[in-house]
């Protein structure tokens, strides 16, 4: 992971914890006391976010030594030690609750991600996520959806032509919009098209779209569609698909199953850090 792309993330979290000092620990800890403890799994999942973990401590103090004991995207069960960690008492507790916070957060989009690439295993169909991210947490949790074996969509908006309902009403149409961008966009990137129905379907693939979003159809309405593209674009089940029977949208035949509940409601996985001494 490019560090220098969550320094001042994790830099900030901490500023924003600490405020002007941990009154507790200033309080009741030496200022030579030195501690060893564990992070230790409270319930079955995916552990994501081994980097950062250690980059918050090596923020704080660069004493503090953390000791992975499990791999990136590896499947852990409750109980289970993730890292041990050892150093000065008091920094180890300054970056107690940002590491938790970063490493739970991950580790629960990893673990929603590997249910979701689980239950399309054997369909060919590919996971992605979607831009319904937590700002400022983008780059951490479209590292957390390819750890739990998922795929990135676009980064950001300058990384791909995604024409939405929105651009199709505001360019006046669904080839108005298609040409436009091919006028305007550079030639290297793919067109993909939002559709909602088998008609808009049909007037995305002769204007030439490269990829087809089928949005909030039935199974069997994507059923029909991708018989009709039949591979002349690619195709995207999208729309509540948390809620959705995944096997069930795979099975229509889809390409890719965009999924916003990897992110933007996923549950974190409990994790705690108990000191040993």
């Amino acid at each position: 992971m490019n560090f220098i792309s969550i320094d001042k993330l994790i830099l900030d979290a901490l500023a924003e914890d600490l405020g002007t000092g941990d009154i507790t620990t200033e309080s009741c800890i030496p200022e030579d006391a030195v501690s060893e403890g564990y992070f230790r799994a409270k319930q079955d999942g995916v552990f994501c976010g081994m980097a950062v973990l250690k980059r918050v401590f090596a923020l704080v103090d660069g004493r503090v030594t953390v000791t992975p004991l499990v791999g990136e995207g590896d499947e852990v069960k409750k109980g289970q030690d993730i890292a041990k960690i050892s150093g000065p008492s008091r920094s180890v507790l300054y970056g107690e609750r940002v590491s938790l916070n970063l490493v739970q957060h991950m580790s629960g989009v990893a673990t929603a991600t590997r249910r979701a690439v689980k239950a399309v295993e054997g369909t060919g169909c590919i996971i992605v996520d979607t831009r319904k991210m937590t700002p400022g947490l983008r780059v951490l949790e479209k590292y957390a959806v390819k750890a739990g074996g998922g795929r990135n969509h676009r980064f950001n908006l300058a990384d791909g032509v995604l024409i939405k309902d929105n651009h199709i009403v505001a360019a006046g149409g669904i080839a108005q919009a298609i040409g436009a961008v091919r006028k305007n966009a550079p030639h290297t990137l793919r067109v993909e098209i939002e559709t909602e129905s088998i008609e808009q379907v049909t007037e995305a693939l002769n204007a030439g779209a490269d990829i087809i979003m089928l949005d909030n159809m039935s199974v069997e309405e994507m059923r029909r569609c991708v018989k009709l593209i039949d591979h002349r674009a690619l195709t995207e089940a999208s729309g509540n698909m948390g809620e959705r029977d995944l096997r069930q949208v795979a099975e229509t035949g889809v390409d890719y199953i965009s999924i916003g509940a990897l992110t933007h409601s996923v549950a974190a996985l409990d994790i705690s850090l108990k000191f040993t001494m």
